[in-house]
């Protein structure tokens, strides 16, 4: 069984680059303090860490 990981957007993406914005799009946040459960998996953690200033995670 794989866990779930809870991704909240807690920093504007004003004045960030675009491949920075294009990921938080891309993880389902939109807004600040948005929250998404997703896979835990590779794919996942490495666009987490493109955008580590700008989210928090929390295991679910």
């Amino acid at each position: 069984m794989s866990s779930k990981i809870e991704v909240t957007l807690k920093r504007s993406v004003i004045g960030t680059k675009q491949g920075q914005r294009e990921t938080v799009k891309n993880l389902g946040l939109k807004k600040i303090n948005d929250a998404v459960v997703c896979e835990d998996t590779p794919v996942v953690r490495g666009m987490i860490n493109k955008v580590s200033h700008l989210v928090s995670v929390k295991e679910v």
